[in-house]
């Protein structure tokens, strides 16, 4: 049945427009426009009164791992994550969490084994309820590197074997593709600005990925393991919680989009006595250097996705809500990180119908009852969330 939502607030996920209608017919979004103008096919649909509430996209996560569920200890996790099915059913359960918070579209950037790209294949032959999943399979370190100790990761070196782990995860069924360049936080043993890959074998794992059409997100914490990346051809930096003035320029030319993730290390920092020292202390030490680095790339002009690192300590799934707060917290105009988590982030996933509300698009559609770019705290309550016409949570 067709579904009209009229006479609302309307952010696109570009710009704002007041007394819209939007006709959702199909799955699809039918017809946009001025509601004092709707067409008469409105009239037979289901009728959604949009007076004094906002409609957007539904929101894009671009950095989450649905294997894991946020618990203190992820190591400890990942080691007691002895099957797929296990970690199946948590990634199930995970991708609907993220339907409940208005999260329509979510990136996995790391799993154990093909599972992820499994339950993104459920979820698109409708055997199971979750958000449309772009998955990564699992993500490529060197020997040792950040990530080997999490069962999210393999193990590869030299240029030529980068390529051959590309195609193998693409055969499993990767629709993206994830390069760890720097150490990280949750492996103990490891400096978070370490430089783990040559410049060789990132040039190799962006040639191999763009070749197969995909895109590439590159872990990158540390100043010249951004700047590698950004050379080497990566379409995001993912943390980049060490990024210079000169790497956000050169971000900028490139086009390069910067997803921060600061949920990931305010999830560490906020429960200390709980998440394991180690990653506490290079977390705590990180988070006034990520809040720089963020604010020197949002005034260099970089493109933001909005991802939330979804699993690490204290960082549960439906995140991205409260990410959207934090960057608005850090010093992005409201408008801006609702551009991060639509239209932005649809651009970086190369999902040219979804993210923002125009006909032909898919219908993923969430509503408030109050303005998020009047007062971003709005976001974190929607009213109701419908993917593909269907409505999924509220309503």
């Amino acid at each position: 049945m067709a579904t009209y939502f009229a006479n609302a607030t309307l952010f696109d996920g570009r710009t704002l427009t007041t007394k819209a209608g939007v006709l959702v017919s199909n799955g699809t979004i039918a017809w946009v426009g001025s509601h004092a103008r709707a067409p008469r096919e409105t009239r037979a649909a289901a009728q959604v009164d949009g007076t004094g509430r906002t409609l957007t996209p539904g929101l894009i996560d671009c950095h989450v791992h649905l294997c894991f569920d946020g618990s203190a200890d992820f190591a400890r996790e990942a080691r007691e994550m002895t099957s797929d099915a296990i970690a199946a059913v948590k990634a199930v359960r995970n991708a609907a969490r993220n339907l409940e918070r208005g999260v329509t579209t979510v990136r996995d950037l790391g799993g154990r084994g093909s599972v992820v790209c499994d339950v993104a294949r459920a979820i698109d032959a409708g055997l199971v309820q979750g958000p449309r999943v772009l998955p990564a399979g699992r993500a490529l370190t060197i020997t040792g590197g950040h990530g080997h100790n999490l069962g999210l990761a393999r193990e590869v070196d030299g240029p030529e074997a980068v390529r051959q782990a590309v195609r193998e995860e693409i055969k499993v069924g990767a629709r993206v593709i994830k390069v760890i360049a720097t150490g990280g936080v949750l492996t103990p043993g490891i400096t978070a600005d370490f430089t783990a890959f040559t410049p060789e074998e990132l040039e190799a794992a962006v040639d191999e990925a763009h070749k197969w059409g995909r895109a590439i997100a590159a872990h990158a914490i540390g100043p010249a393991g951004i700047v590698d990346a950004v050379r080497a051809g990566v379409d995001s930096i993912e943390h980049g919680s060490m990024l210079t003035t000169e790497a956000a320029r050169l971000m900028k030319e490139r086009g390069t989009f910067h997803v921060p993730t600061i949920s990931a290390l305010r999830g560490m920092i906020d429960h200390p006595d709980e998440v394991p020292a180690y990653a506490v202390e290079k977390a705590t030490g990180l988070v006034g250097r990520a809040r720089d680095a963020f604010r020197r790339a949002v005034r260099a002009g970089v493109r933001h996705a909005c991802g939330t690192d979804a699993g690490t300590p204290f960082n549960p799934h439906g995140n991205a809500p409260l990410e959207i707060v934090r960057m608005v917290e850090w010093g992005m105009t409201a408008l801006r990180a609702m551009r991060s988590a639509t239209s932005e982030a649809a651009e970086l996933l190369r999902l040219p119908d979804v993210g923002t509300v125009e006909a032909g698009n898919a219908a993923d559609l969430v509503l408030y009852d109050a303005d998020p770019i009047e007062g971003i705290d709005a976001v974190m309550k929607p009213a109701l969330v419908m993917k593909a016409g269907e409505i999924v949570a509220g309503g």
